[in-house]
């Protein structure tokens, strides 16, 4: 039998991508410690003599989900203030799209660059944020425990500002709101941590559920195609450089290091973005 069809040995609810190096016992992700050689479970873990090195002691992650909900009730608090600005909860005020909503022009013309962020917070109606929120729950209820805040944090933030970048290449004159860029991103992280730990993503979904999405995004017309995409892609890169970047650079810090450098760096690409493709129509 194939050992992703095999259950945790500590989690029977959840599939054993990978097995312990000394005991041979399948572990989920949430159960493995990575080792100078192969990983192990955590009793194998805590008996061995040579130094281990955990996700979340490395990074200073949590069993207890505290950045998503919070990441949730940021979003919502903002969606029911946005209603202050005009409209009704099944669409939002034009004033707070226009004021703070991401549009290449304000940005290159008025040097509001504060909306490569706050757009990210913003939604266009009460199925957006719904849609939004829910998947961000189901993602971060994954990815979290997982990756460690800090990590999980990186790519959220990152996903974010890479979508308002690929907004910004490909359609740097329409308005965008919305945390679709950052969810992306997780879902690119989702599929790389599952591949890294021997789970197949296609038996397990994250596959097909950005297959779906990404049809969604190129189908429905008003949808911001750079913005999944640009979340997509940013995700993927800050997600592969955290996830095998450790096991693949001498320096284990590196990879963290350059993933939170990347940040800022998409953002300043942002900017540069909109003043490259931004212009006002004339005539």
């Amino acid at each position: 039998m194939a050992t992703d069809l095999l259950p945790c040995y500590r989690h029977p609810d959840r599939p054993g991508g990978v097995r312990c190096q000394r005991c041979d016992r399948p572990i989920c992700p949430a159960c493995m410690t990575t080792a100078s050689v192969g990983v192990h479970c955590p009793e194998c873990a805590r008996s061995g003599r040579q130094k281990v090195y955990t996700g979340r002691a490395a990074f200073g992650g949590s069993k207890t989900l505290r950045l998503t909900p919070a990441l949730i009730a940021i979003n919502v608090v903002v969606f029911v203030l946005s209603l202050s600005g005009g409209g009704s909860a099944s669409e939002i005020g034009g004033s707070v799209l226009r004021d703070y909503g991401l549009y290449g022009p304000s940005i290159r013309y008025d040097h509001e660059w504060y909306r490569i962020i706050t757009a990210g917070f913003l939604h266009s109606g009460l199925l957006h944020i719904g849609f939004n929120m829910y998947a961000l729950w189901i993602i971060g209820n994954m990815l979290e425990p997982a990756l460690g805040r800090l990590r999980f944090g990186i790519i959220y933030a990152g996903g974010l500002i890479a979508g308002s970048l690929g907004a910004l290449v490909l359609e740097p004159t329409r308005v965008a709101v919305g945390a679709s860029g950052a969810i992306f991103a997780l879902f690119a992280a989702a599929f790389i941590a599952q591949r890294a730990a021997g789970i197949d993503p296609w038996r397990s979904g994250i596959a097909l559920t950005i297959g779906l999405n990404l049809l969604i995004t190129l189908a429905i017309p008003f949808i911001s195609k750079g913005g999944h995409l640009g979340g997509l892609l940013g995700g993927a890169v800050l997600a592969w450089l955290l996830i095998e970047g450790p096991r693949r650079m001498q320096n284990r810090e590196a990879p963290l290091i350059i993933a939170a450098l990347l940040v800022p760096v998409f953002f300043v690409a942002a900017v540069g973005a909109a003043y490259a493709f931004a212009s006002l129509p004339t005539g």
